[in-house]
């Protein structure tokens, strides 16, 4: 494959927690075969206590492996078990558990001074829809990103979310059993002021009860999750917030001053719509402090966060399973949502010329298969369904079900008039960074296209194939 769907982390920079005698093992990230310790908790049991020490003061994170038994975000009435947790008595964050998987998280629990600790886990029973009452958290590692590491100032002015709790979507708790928060990431760029920086963060939920429509999602961003910008500001040279430079994504895509609340230096920030916009007035019990260490690279789509992620894509189909979604039998001739194993996962790049024309003309893929005349694209033949932004994207392309790597012919790429007449704008196809399935599991597999190169799309010529079989 072009890339491994995993993420290279910098442990070197990162501080590593020293274990006090006698409590539960809090230790780096495992090697495969070693074996570890951790805890688990049930409904109406004892919480569980780890004690932990940092060298020194900074930002706080939990990598950490859950699980519980007999959950399946699949299953209506069992999609999940809720733990929170807290630290000092400080309650931190829920972690949402989908499945009785093994399933790597990572969560803020935030700022911390140097000195002894102590994490408290506690199976919050009236959040999880499974009666199974028992999750398993194990691999626990807590780490400190310090005041002299380049990471501060992205941790230190992260937004902690609350959940959803619209009367018309299930009220309270409703974000542990649909459009759950899952991970999140931070971008930086530089601010007007010298020396200053914005930083950017944002989220991608399990999918959305409002907004775009499935096809059109899966089309036009190659997945069925929802992923959305939340929380903008901008910072000093000392990672300090400039005062008054917050902001936020608010109902509407609208971008509004962020005048709520600080836990230290987080601002808090609700889920208040069915497409998952914020507001800064926060009301509801379940709290979400996602780790947002991650950063997208800018040659890839917002997706590289759900490749590096691989549990993600389960989460999304299987939410569209258990709403009812997914169109049986699958159908690629249709542009209803099929079984999301038939698709294929494809990020491309490319540019419009002019600058700004890409309004009006969009890129579609198309996939040939070996022994089938047909040609399956990932418009669908809707025009506004095509790719029209000049950046990094996803998109899909629905196929029969069964269909694997070893059946794609081909791939290429199409110019589409968005409207009613062609702008003439000529798309420049830049990149196809990868191209999977997922297996059975709804896991992704491995990738099997990779391209680059410089194959321009005009008018007169509107498609190129960019891969073929050897």
């Amino acid at each position: 494959m072009a890339r491994p769907l995993a993420l290279a982390r910098s442990w070197a920079a990162l501080l590593a927690v020293l274990l006090l005698p006698g409590t539960a093992a809090l230790s780096p990230p495992p090697a495969a075969a070693a074996p570890h310790s951790g805890v688990q908790v049930r409904r109406g049991g004892a919480d569980a206590e780890i004690s932990f020490r940092t060298s020194r003061p900074g930002e706080a994170f939990l990598d950490l492996s859950v699980a519980a038994r007999r959950v399946s975000w699949a299953e209506q009435g069992h999609e999940s078990a809720v733990v929170s947790l807290f630290v000092d008595g400080h309650y931190a964050t829920d972690v949402v558990i989908s499945s009785n998987r093994p399933t790597p998280r990572e969560v803020a629990l935030g700022s911390l001074s140097a000195g002894v600790h102590t994490l408290r886990i506690h199976y919050a029973g009236h959040r999880s829809r499974s009666r199974a009452g028992a999750a398993t958290l194990r691999h626990l590692h807590v780490h400190t990103v310090s005041k002299n590491n380049p990471e501060y100032a992205a941790a230190r002015n992260a937004p902690v979310l609350y959940g959803r709790n619209l009367p018309s979507l299930g009220g309270l708790f409703q974000s542990a059993v649909t459009d759950t928060p899952l991970v999140a990431w931070h971008e930086i760029t530089p601010a007007t002021r010298p020396g200053h920086s914005v930083i950017e963060y944002s989220v991608v939920w399990s999918n959305e009860d409002g907004g775009t429509d499935s096809p059109g999602l899966m089309a036009r961003w190659g997945r069925s999750t929802d992923i959305e910008w939340v929380y903008r500001v901008e910072v000093n040279r000392a990672g300090h917030r400039v005062r008054g430079s917050g902001v936020y994504q608010a109902a509407g895509h609208q971008t509004l001053r962020f005048r709520g609340r600080y836990d230290g230096t987080h601002p808090l920030l609700e889920t208040c719509t069915s497409n998952n916009n914020m507001c800064d007035t926060v009301n509801d019990p379940m709290r979400f402090a996602l780790s947002t260490r991650e950063v997208r690279p800018v040659e890839q789509p917002r997706e590289y966060l759900m490749d590096t992620h691989p549990w993600t894509y389960a989460v999304m189909a299987q939410e569209m399973l258990r709403e009812g979604k997914i169109e049986s039998p699958s159908d690629p001739a249709t542009p209803a949502v099929g079984d999301q194993r038939s698709y294929l996962y494809v990020a491309v790049d490319h540019d419009t010329t002019p600058a700004g024309a890409e309004a009006g003309v969009g890129l579609a893929v198309d996939v040939r298969l070996k022994g089938d005349p047909t040609t399956y694209s990932s418009d669908h033949q809707v025009p506004e369904w095509s790719v029209n932004r000049d950046v990094p994207a996803a998109t899909t392309v629905e196929l029969p079900v069964g269909t694997t790597a070893a059946d794609v012919a081909s791939v290429s790429v199409r110019r589409v008039p968005i409207g009613l007449t062609d702008n003439g704008a000529t798309l420049t196809v830049t990149d196809i960074d990868r191209a999977f399935f997922l297996g059975a599991d709804y896991l992704p597999q491995a990738s099997f296209v990779a391209w680059h190169g410089n194959q321009e799309l005009t008018s007169a010529s509107p498609t190129a194939v960019l891969w073929s079989a050897g």
